[in-house]
């Protein structure tokens, strides 16, 4: 009798070493990793700011819902300063965009690649493979590939690289590929060469807008320096607190309102569409997103799904 109990631990422990070698196995499909049946989405930026400055809105709202956002910048903005630079400056960027994710309510990450130094190569490529696999990502965001800094174009490379690769059982087959492949998108711009941004979904945050810009006011290496003069000539430190600082803050604010109104005007008829004439024409602050030919490729209701606060 107690050579059978011990056999039959033996048998339990045997079926239940198979069971987790299964769950694990390369290709496996993975598990809904919060069990609610709640959006996953993923903001790619190429540094600490752009994901903020880009989707900060929408993520702010889809938080406010229940779903799963994370940032992930690309490079760790160690160059991006008029006089700092180096780790110290990397520490800082990332102790910022951290701020920001708590405001926001997403998750952030900052991948460990000098500022102005990202490369399109098989490497990096298997990384962010891995990130939008172990995120489960239904929506993928990104910078588009024509952009003026080439860690933003680069970015944009590799997310795209990644759409199809992501559904490949042997391409990094120590993360469980997925089987449905993401809808990848990518941020605005204003470049017009090879082709202009054509927004295929364009959103209101004139409710989150302060919440926002409280986001972005945690980023102060570049309130004081790359976005109060727009060069790297010099830094205008933020005052300690009362009238002074207040006055940077509203200025920040208006930096930001002016851009927002910009994509909400441009993009009025989408707006329009989207929303229903009356609330359509009434949006002040926008975020805007055009949908990737590469990966899932969602009919215009689907797609709208992915962005539940679009309510006429």
């Amino acid at each position: 009798m107690k050579l059978k109990s011990h056999s039959s631990v033996f048998v339990v422990a045997i079926l239940l070493i198979a069971i987790n070698v299964c769950a694990l196995a390369p290709g496996a499909e993975p598990e809904d990793a919060a069990g609610d049946g709640k959006l996953r989405i993923i903001v790619f930026g190429a540094h600490p700011d752009d994901c903020e400055i880009r989707a900060a809105g929408c993520a702010a709202m889809w938080a406010a819902r229940g779903h799963h956002v994370k940032f992930v910048s690309t490079t760790n903005g160690d160059i991006g300063h008029a006089e700092m630079a180096g780790g110290e400056l990397a520490k800082r960027r990332m102790a910022e965009v951290k701020k920001a994710a708590k405001i926001l309510g997403v998750e952030t990450k900052v991948l460990d690649i000098h500022d102005g130094e990202l490369m399109p190569t098989l490497e990096n490529r298997k990384t962010i493979v891995r990130l939008i696999r172990e995120w489960k990502a239904d929506l993928v965001l990104s910078h588009r590939t024509n952009d003026y800094h080439p860690d933003h174009r680069y970015t944009g490379v590799l997310v795209q690289d990644a759409a199809f690769m992501v559904t490949v059982p042997s391409f990094c087959p120590d993360t469980p590929h997925l089987s449905k492949n993401p809808v990848f998108m990518y941020s605005t711009d204003r470049f017009q060469k090879p082709a202009p941004f054509e927004a295929d979904i364009v959103v209101s945050i004139d409710d989150v807008f302060e919440q926002k810009v409280e986001a972005l006011w945690q980023l102060e290496s570049q309130i004081e320096s790359l976005w109060a003069l727009r060069s790297f000539e010099g830094v205008v430190p933020i005052p300690e607190a009362g009238p002074e600082c207040e006055a940077r803050r509203e200025k920040v604010a208006e930096s930001f309102a002016a851009r927002a109104k910009a994509i909400a005007d441009n993009d009025r008829e989408k707006l329009v569409e989207l929303y229903g004439k009356r609330k359509g024409e009434n949006v002040r602050y926008a975020e805007a997103f055009e949908l990737c030919e590469y990966g899932g490729q969602p009919t215009q209701e689907e797609l709208v799904k992915l962005f539940p606060f679009i309510e006429k």
